[in-house]
């Protein structure tokens, strides 16, 4: 079933999100830090009693209509109450971390098929939204995970518990913004969905690679913003799915996702 219109912005992903991005890494003020003195922190500490009831009251546990069925996640769906209402009605921030969004859906899903990619390996999840990604890099066997979002961390605790891990910590801050460390994988999905973002990003994943030898996935639908984008000449497919069809009828019609490896 598609998204009503009060929440059809939300799977644009696109606009509405980047202004939220920029707004938060103008007002932070956060200095540029070593990776050894950074903001991230244990999720257990989120666990806050009402915003934990909140969401258990107004999201479902599914593991239905996705590429990854194996993992369990707190979403938006059609039998949730805030699913039929409009959106300026939901009380918090915009809950982007509630869909599961196509890209971060084929991240997931290759790393769970491939778990060489990751076993033993410091991973860092950029956007990582309702962790989905992070969670499939912690069962495949990755060493370190961070996930790193700027949206609301309880969700990334409520889903590690939901599959039996613990919480992996998670930096709140703009990541663009702060000094880089060495990874030896970086993953992110759905994050070119606007083009001063794309650009940013794709400086950032260059002096990752350069500097560090990072590997680095990307998972995209094919929206625009990124298939347009210079960053294309640089990238090597690794694997394309095809989306199950709630997946595609929440995204305005996407059929496929893709995983990109970047070679700068």
């Amino acid at each position: 079933m598609a998204l009503r219109p009060g929440w059809r912005a939300f799977t644009s992903f696109a606009m509405n999100r980047c202004s939220v991005l920029r707004k938060a890494v103008r007002s932070s003020g956060f200095p540029l830090l070593p990776w050894g003195h950074c903001p991230w922190r244990g999720t257990g500490s989120f666990l806050d009693p009402e915003m934990k009831a909140f969401l258990e009251e107004n999201t479902e546990v599914t593991s239905r209509g996705s590429l990854t069925p194996e993992i369990q996640l707190r979403l938006l769906t059609p039998r949730c109450k805030f699913w039929w209402e409009r959106a300026d009605l939901w009380p918090h921030s915009d809950p982007y971390w509630a869909i599961y969004w196509p890209g971060g859906q084929a991240l997931s899903r290759y790393l769970l098929d491939n778990p060489d990619v990751v076993r033993g390996k410091s991973v860092l999840d950029i956007g990582s939204g309702c962790g989905a990604t992070a969670i499939a890099a912690k069962m495949s066997g990755a060493l370190r995970i961070l996930a790193n979002d700027i949206d609301p961390r309880m969700a990334i605790t409520l889903n590690c518990e939901l599959n039996q891990l613990n919480p992996f910590p998670i930096l709140t801050k703009n990541i663009l913004d702060l000094e880089q460390d060495k990874w030896d994988l970086v993953v992110l999905g759905d994050m070119f969905y606007d083009e001063d973002l794309a650009d940013s990003l794709h400086q950032w994943l260059k002096n990752c690679f350069w500097v560090y030898r990072t590997r680095v996935l990307i998972g995209d639908p094919g929206r625009p913003q990124f298939s347009g984008h210079s960053i294309q000449h640089q990238l090597h497919k690794v694997a394309e799915y095809s989306l199950p069809e709630p997946t595609r009828q929440e995204n305005n019609g996407l059929t496929t996702s893709t995983v990109w490896d970047f070679q700068p």
